[in-house]
């Protein structure tokens, strides 16, 4: 079993029904999908390849190997449960950029640039498959008060690890937001979705981009599009690199099921979820990230 692969420029042709129900079956059966001819440049992606790799080696890889994990994992003969074995920074347009590594900047800053539109290209046509107007998550992601939609990128690496029994790279979750775009390692695996019970290995594949629906897609579709969980193993053998970025709402703006969707799932009108700011439900996630989601939805400060 392989999560759904999608040629996304068939949208443009006389394949588009079908590959429009490839993606709505994608969204609500997996929650994960690959897009391959996704208009993203290849050239562009060998570039980011290229200095994601040298940052970490240039920058990182020192004060990984030195860091009080690599100690811990290597004094305790036990499962480390808290932490995860992975190196991350996150990016912003606005951030200090790491400075040390030749062309980072400027290829990653170009990289989100085109990772942004194809992430509001996604979100459309999740508005035509649930028979919403166009634009409708976008302008949902937005407060309507000059707050934009955040849109971040957490640069990864999984180093070796000597005891890839006693650590995960990343614990299972759902991710918070919204719409959800990876780069992942071509050659070193280890994403895992659950399906059914079942972990299933995310195969890697050259150039695609993996995209997963976050916890605020699951309320905006009335649960038609869930979450997924997922998690990163750790491995003797590699370093996986791995690019995420995340189209989330502005932490001022109020998430609810459509009401075109409520109206259309139940006849009773009655929302499976509640209405809230992100923000607040950002406060839970923080402190639940790890745990069960549902009572993180029940917790929320509904409006």
């Amino acid at each position: 079993m392989a999560i759904p692969v999608i040629d996304f420029s068939k949208l443009n042709g006389e394949e588009r029904a079908e590959t429009l129900a490839q993606i709505a079956n994608a969204c609500e059966e997996w929650g994960f999908f690959q897009l391959m001819n996704h208009w993203i440049p290849e050239e562009l992606l060998e570039r980011v390849k290229k200095v994601s790799s040298e940052f970490y080696k240039l920058e990182r890889e020192e004060n990984f190997r030195n860091s009080k994990l690599v100690n811990l994992l290597d004094e305790t003969g036990k499962k480390l449960e808290n932490v995860d074995w992975e190196d991350a920074i996150n990016l912003l347009d606005d951030n200090e950029w790491p400075s040390q590594t030749p062309g980072f900047q400027e290829t990653m800053k170009e990289y989100r640039f085109e990772l942004k539109k194809l992430a509001e290209n996604v979100m459309e046509v999740m508005d035509e498959n649930l028979g919403l107007p166009k634009g409708y998550i976008k302008k949902a992601f937005n407060d309507g008060e000059g707050e934009n939609a955040f849109f971040g990128t957490k640069v990864s690496h999984y180093p070796p690890c000597p005891h890839p029994e006693r650590v995960n790279g990343l614990r299972a979750h759902t991710d918070a937001g919204g719409v959800i775009l990876l780069f992942q390692d071509d050659k070193v695996g280890g994403l895992q979705i659950l399906k059914d019970e079942q972990w299933i290995d995310v195969q890697p594949l050259p150039n695609t981009i993996v995209i997963n629906t976050g916890d605020q897609i699951e309320v905006l579709s009335n649960g038609r599009y869930k979450s997924t969980w997922h998690r990163v193993l750790s491995t003797n053998d590699g370093n996986r690199r791995s690019i995420a970025s995340f189209y989330n709402p502005s932490l001022k703006a109020t998430i609810a099921p459509a009401p075109q969707l409520v109206e259309k799932t139940n006849q009773e009108v009655k929302q499976t979820y509640p209405k809230f700011v992100f923000g607040d439900y950002m406060s839970v996630y923080v402190q639940q990230k790890f745990l069960p989601k549902e009572p993180r939805f029940q917790a929320v400060k509904a409006m």
